[in-house]
């Protein structure tokens, strides 16, 4: 089964969702008018999509209508489509980390699939023709060292690592040195993954910041922050808090395959104008891959792009 018959399959779900109530908007109504986009805004939002993200999509919708003359319901499903797709999309350039000298910091709570997707990603990232290190630096978690360690040998990719309790920092220092020594092209490093003391956490990533920059100034740098797409709106509140202490650059979405909220993505995109750039839809790491708005859209909405 390919990638996308695998992201369709895994949101099958979420389209159950959304398809299904656009199909019942758009066939109860023969106009365009205020019960029909409250009807709109009802769907959304019951998939996940979220209130800021429901009354923006919304808000380019009734202009869209007014500026295009739009008067039927079928007139404006592929505008819907359209619009949403463009809110998703991440930017140009958004990948091009991964063909410069890069380095990787990933972050998130624990039992999100934070050290599994540094595993895909390096076996991702190996498998292109990168050489590519994995730094240990979730010291307070003896199973994540144990378990990165796994996914380095599987992928076959080196690791720095140190006992649990270390000084995630001193870990990132030596990672930086064998980075630099054995000419990598890829440095991903794991974190702790807690946010129940938001300035230790603060402090821990600013020393890790100030290593890196210090260090590998001229490298390109990613901030990923990977949530869970099953816990729906408590994904939205775990950005939020990490958004207070750091930068994502972007989001890796998981568990795509087990979720009915695939409407996070666009509730994520909209509310903090962080890209999606990763989801997974399976165990395996090529079940981890690039968002492609196109397919996402085609697997929820079951239409193409124009």
């Amino acid at each position: 089964m390919g990638f996308f018959e695998r992201l369709k399959q895994g949101l099958s779900k979420t389209s159950s969702n959304i398809a299904n109530g656009l199909d019942s908007v758009f066939g109860d109504y023969s106009q365009v008018d205020d019960d029909f986009f409250e009807e709109l805004e009802e769907v959304l939002i019951m998939a996940d999509v979220g209130m800021k993200a429901t009354d923006e999509i919304l808000s380019r919708m009734k202009e869209r209508v007014r500026e295009e003359h739009l008067h039927r319901p079928e007139e404006v499903r592929q505008a819907l489509v359209e619009t949403i797709s463009e809110q998703i999309r991440p930017s140009e350039g958004a990948y091009d980390f991964i063909d410069s000298k890069a380095v990787l910091l990933v972050i998130g709570v624990n039992g999100v699939g934070k050290t599994t997707s540094i595993g895909k990603l390096a076996m991702n990232y190996k498998n292109a023709g990168k050489k590519v290190i994995l730094a240990a630096a979730d010291t307070f978690r003896a199973a994540a060292i144990e378990q990165l360690e796994v996914w380095a040998e599987r992928a076959g990719v080196d690791i720095v690592s140190k006992p649990e309790g270390s000084d995630p920092a001193a870990v990132i220092y030596d990672a930086v040195q064998a980075f630099e020594s054995r000419k990598a092209d890829i440095l991903i490093c794991d974190t702790a993954g807690r946010l129940h003391n938001k300035k230790n956490l603060m402090e821990e990533l600013g020393k890790i910041n100030r290593i890196l920059e210090r260090s590998l100034p001229d490298a390109k740098k990613e901030v990923l922050l990977v949530l869970d797409a099953t816990t729906g709106q408590n994904a939205i509140s775990q950005a939020r808090e990490f958004a207070s202490v750091c930068e994502p650059t972007g989001i890796i979405l998981t568990k795509m395959d087990g979720s009915a909220k695939g409407g996070i993505v666009i509730a994520i995109s909209s509310e903090f104008d962080i890209p999606v750039k990763y989801i997974g839809v399976g165990e395996h790491a090529e079940d981890l891959q690039e968002f492609d708005p196109q397919a996402f859209m085609q697997a929820i909405f079951h239409e193409s792009l124009q």
